[in-house]
């Protein structure tokens, strides 16, 4: 799209508090409101001003809904993109932010919400287990991408060590952040390694969380973003999709082993940004798992593949303390808290806006990946006002 780049901007985050999954005392629609509201708060904006609503991966709160609820003065746009889980999650920004550009919408919330008390247990699973995976006894996530990981370290070569330093990095983070379900709780090399199988090679602290909760972000136009509070975080390029040999293809990916951004679709990426990979400041990789969030950094040219990429995937290297590659800086999926990713987009705008309990030094360009060997994928380019 010609002058995508840079021509809108978030203004403003908000987000509830994590509940263990169940737990949450409000329904589903009522934390997405609470995170609207909250963000509207951190923009300076009169929440009756937004005219667009973008969510994913099944959300059960349709923005027409919440849109009366908000008593917003008209709905512009409306719209949820498809595909379960995170895969979904920069292609939510991407579309508010394509709909802003567009003139379809001024501004935008895109938010992602979950009670199970209003959408039931298992609602991280709908739609994510067909009968070909069911008939041979792989009734959960975790098992689809265990074998995929498990090829990506067998024949790949990649170190398993590089899937230790992504849950270590998250839990580092997360001692800094007080929000977070894993505050106070550190994670280590012993307490890692002991933890019990999940699915062979993922083992407990290999695994994002369950949670009740919402995030919400608002997108308007660049030449608007001066009109609320705050520092804008700039959205310099998005993509998403699947390449053919991808998608709902059943265990018969063409390259079983990449987490699903195929290079044209990274080309795009950076070319739409102007800027490659080397460019990155910080990253908030979705880690559903650790091996997948490993592919994608690979897919992404953040690191090589095979044995090499346990040289840049350490925890020394993905923490911010000391880091070329801070990723995951509130704690992530796994140490944070999990809404099918949402946080991660949160954390992604902070880092430029400023709110992050572990802010980058000087983070110009932050990276938001979303859903790894999920069907689709997406990803996100934010940057400062420097950038553009």
């Amino acid at each position: 799209m010609s002058g995508f780049r840079a021509s809108t901007a978030v203004v403003g985050v908000g987000a509830t508090d994590y509940f263990k999954r169940g737990t949450s005392p409000l329904s589903s629609t009522q934390l997405v409101l609470q995170a609207i509201l909250r963000a509207c708060e951190d923009a300076g904006a009169d929440p009756r001003t937004i005219d667009g609503f973008v969510s994913y991966a099944g959300d059960s709160s349709e923005g027409l809904v919440v849109g009366a609820a908000l008593g917003v003065h008209e709905v512009r746009w409306s719209t949820q993109v498809w595909g379960g889980g995170g895969g979904a999650v920069a292609a939510a920004v991407n579309c508010a932010a394509a709909a802003v550009h567009s003139g379809q919408a001024s501004c935008v919330a895109v938010y992602r919400g979950l009670s199970e008390a209003t959408d039931g247990r298992g609602a991280y699973n709908k739609g994510h287990m067909g009968h070909l995976y069911v008939a041979h006894g792989m009734m959960a996530p975790a098992q689809v991408c265990a074998l995929r990981t498990q090829r990506m370290l067998e024949v790949d070569g990649v170190p398993p060590s590089t899937l230790e330093a992504v849950a270590l990095a998250g839990y580092h983070h997360a001692q800094n952040n007080p929000r977070a379900v894993a505050y106070g709780q550190p994670l280590d090399h012993d307490r890692y390694r002991g933890a019990r199988p999940i699915s062979e090679p993922l083992r407990l602290f290999d695994c994002s969380r369950e949670n009740d909760g919402a995030t919400a972000i608002l997108v308007v136009s660049a030449e608007r973003a001066g009109d609320y509070r705050g520092v804008p975080a700039y959205i310099l390029s998005g993509v998403q999709g699947a390449a053919a040999g991808w998608t709902e293809s059943v265990e018969n990916e063409n390259n079983y082993t990449s987490a699903g951004f195929h290079p044209a679709l990274v080309q795009r990426l950076w070319d739409g940004a102007q800027l490659t990979a080397a460019d990155v400041d910080v990253a908030q990789v979705y880690e559903n798992f650790t091996g997948p969030a490993v592919a994608s950094m690979i897919d992404h040219g953040l690191c090589p593949p095979g044995p090499a990429a346990g040289e840049v995937l350490t925890v020394d290297n993905l923490t911010v303390e000391r880091g070329h590659l801070p990723i995951n800086t509130a704690g992530g999926n796994i140490a944070e808290g999990f809404v099918h990713g949402i946080g991660l987009v949160a954390e992604a705008v902070r880092q430029i806006r400023g709110g992050s309990p572990n802010p980058v030094a000087g983070a110009e360009v932050s990276l938001l990946i979303g859903g790894p060997m999920a069907p689709l994928v997406s990803s996100t380019v934010f940057g400062s006002a420097a950038t553009i």
